[in-house]
C-alpha cells in the first residue's frame, strides 16, 4: 500500500500533469549531461516526466522519509538513485564527478538557497530548472533598471543565462499557496572567470544593494576607505544606484576598487 507523504519544507506538490511536462521539457531542451537531479520530488508528479526521456539518468534528493518511501514503492525504476539527504549539506562534488543538471519544484523557504548552492557548484551544474515564488523568479531573471533587480540577479546573471519561461497559477499545487509561482531556466555562460577578483564583487555588489537608495558613493565608502581611500569618487559611476549597473559595469566598479 502506498503512503500519501506529508508536506514537509513549505513544500507544496504539483498535481496538473501539464505543468511537470512543461518543466520536464524544458530541462531537456538543449541538454548535454547524463544525469538530472531533482530536489525535493515529493510525490514524483515532475519525476514521471523526467523518466519518459531516456537521453538522461534522473536522480532525486528527498530529506522526507515518507515521500521517499513512495517514490520507492511507485517508482522502483529510481532504485539506487534516491538520497535522502539534505540538499543544502551535501557534498555535491562528492556526490557526482560530472557535471548534472538540477531542477525541481522548489520548496519557496529555501529556495533562495538552493540557488546560492548552484552558484557554490556553477562549474559542475550547466542547467537548472526551476519553479519558485513568482516574486524570486522575477527577481533572478530580472535586468538592470527595477527595483527587483538585485543581489541575487546580478550574482547568478555573472554566471548564467536565465529565462523566464512561464507563470503558474495556484490551484496547480496542493495545497494551493498564496501567491503564484514562476518557472525559470539558468543554463551556464561562457564565463570562466571574472575580470575582477570574484570574492570583492561579491562584496560590492552585497554592500551596494544593502544601502540600494544610496548612490555608489556613499553605500560603498567602508570599501573604499579601506582599500582605495585615494580613488576618484567624482566619477559618473559613482553617482549611480546599484540597480543602475549591469554585471559588466559592477565588475568595472569592482576592478576600480581593487588594490
Amino acid at each position: 500500500m502506498s503512503v500519501r507523504p506529508k508536506k514537509h519544507l513549505g513544500q507544496h506538490f504539483l498535481k496538473d500533469e501539464s505543468v511537470c511536462q512543461r518543466i520536464a521539457e524544458a530541462v531537456a531542451e538543449d541538454l548535454h549531461v547524463q544525469k538530472v537531479l531533482e530536489i525535493g520530488p515529493g510525490m514524483g508528479a515532475l519525476t514521471k516526466y523526467l523518466l519518459q526521456n531516456d537521453a538522461f539518468e534522473t536522480h532525486v534528493v528527498e530529506l522526507d522519509a515518507e515521500s521517499v518511501e513512495y517514490l520507492n514503492i511507485n517508482y522502483p525504476e529510481l532504485k539506487g538513485r534516491i538520497y535522502q539527504r539534505d540538499f543544502l549539506k551535501e557534498d555535491l562534488s562528492s556526490l557526482y564527478k560530472e557535471p548534472f543538471a538540477v531542477v525541481g519544484n522548489f520548496p519557496y523557504n529555501i529556495s533562495s538557497q538552493i540557488l546560492f548552492k548552484v552558484l557554490d557548484h556553477k562549474n559542475q551544474i550547466p542547467v537548472v530548472v526551476g519553479m519558485f515564488q513568482k516574486e524570486v523568479a522575477v527577481r533572478v531573471a530580472e535586468k538592470p533598471g527595477t527595483k527587483k533587480y538585485g543581489i541575487i540577479s546580478v550574482l547568478l546573471q555573472a554566471w548564467y543565462d536565465i529565462e523566464y519561461l512561464f507563470t503558474v497559477n495556484e490551484h496547480v499545487f496542493d495545497p494551493p499557496p498564496k501567491v503564484k509561482s514562476g518557472v525559470i531556466r539558468l543554463k551556464r555562460n561562457n564565463v570562466t572567470k571574472l575580470a575582477c577578483d570574484e570574492k570583492l564583487f561579491i562584496r560590492v555588489v552585497k554592500t551596494s544593494f544593502n544601502q540600494r537608495r544610496k548612490t555608489l558613493r556613499n553605500s560603498l565608502k567602508s570599501i573604499i576607505n579601506e582599500l582605495k581611500p585615494g580613488l576618484d569618487t567624482t566619477l559618473p559611476l559613482f553617482d549611480r544606484r546599484p540597480e543602475t549597473l549591469s554585471v559588466e559595469e559592477f565588475i568595472e566598479l569592482t576592478q576600480r576598487l581593487s588594490v
